[in-house]
């Protein structure tokens, strides 16, 4: 088998095994850029997941015939570049149309996803999204939202009924405090009774009359006659 039938083999198979490895190719074309141009945009998409390598047309027909990027032969006339995405679709495709605003001679003419043609239009509007950082960001923040309006309004739930609790006791005229925490409440002790709360002065007014009253009717005691001395016995004459 002479080189070029062997090199030809090695191209095919390579081209077969960037379709196998994705479903997304961009097809352009390089006629005027320099080895260097072609590098550098090389470089830019390596980056973004997509492999840009220069195939002659006959070769990439005869790969993609009977797999899903066969539609890609459309676009296959004319120096030859394409970019086999394995990575963000739109970043890719506003690599490619930035590149192509600096560098005119790069051409992009279309594209192929998962067996679907994407025409220049197709590939504007991809490069108009944003890239899928972004749209992960923007999707977290979607996603987020409801939860923070979840937990907002669980936190709202205990504070309102405590609202309405505490409207409810003092529409009833409250309750008593509570007792001090840390504060031991001395115990009484075992035989001795509590105190009796005092009375009023209108109760105690009427106990104190009936005490004074109670105490003059006690009649005093009465005083023992003195006992005769011996000298008064003495002196009485006997009979």
């Amino acid at each position: 088998m002479s080189k070029v039938r062997t090199d030809k083999v090695a191209t095919v198979a390579e081209v077969k095994s960037k379709v196998a490895g994705t479903s997304t190719a961009v097809v352009t074309e390089y006629r005027g850029m320099t080895v260097a141009q072609i590098s550098t945009l090389r470089r830019q998409l390596r980056v973004l997941g997509a492999d840009y390598k220069v195939f002659k047309n006959t070769l990439v027909l005869r790969a993609i015939s009977g797999t899903s990027v066969e539609p890609l032969g459309e676009f296959l006339t004319g120096p030859t570049a394409i970019a086999f995405i394995d990575g963000d679709v739109s970043a890719v495709a506003k690599a490619l149309r930035d590149f192509a605003k600096e560098t005119p001679k790069l051409i992009v003419k279309g594209g192929v996803t998962d067996g679907k043609l994407l025409s220049i239009k197709d590939l504007s509007a991809l490069a108009d999204l944003p890239s899928r950082d972004v749209m992960l960001a923007q999707l977290a923040g979607l996603i987020a939202a409801p939860l923070r309006t979840m937990a907002g309004l669980l936190k709202a739930i205990p504070q309102n009924f405590a609202y309405g609790l505490a409207a409810l006791l003092d529409s009833r005229g409250g309750v008593a405090a509570p007792a001090l925490e840390g504060v031991e409440v001395a115990e009484t002790p075992a035989g001795v009774e509590e105190a009796a709360p005092a009375a009023s002065d209108d109760a105690a007014t009427p106990v104190a009359e009936v005490a004074v009253e109670e105490e003059a009717s006690v009649a005093e005691p009465e005083t023992p006659a003195p006992e005769a001395s011996v000298e008064d016995a003495a002196s009485e004459p006997a009979e």
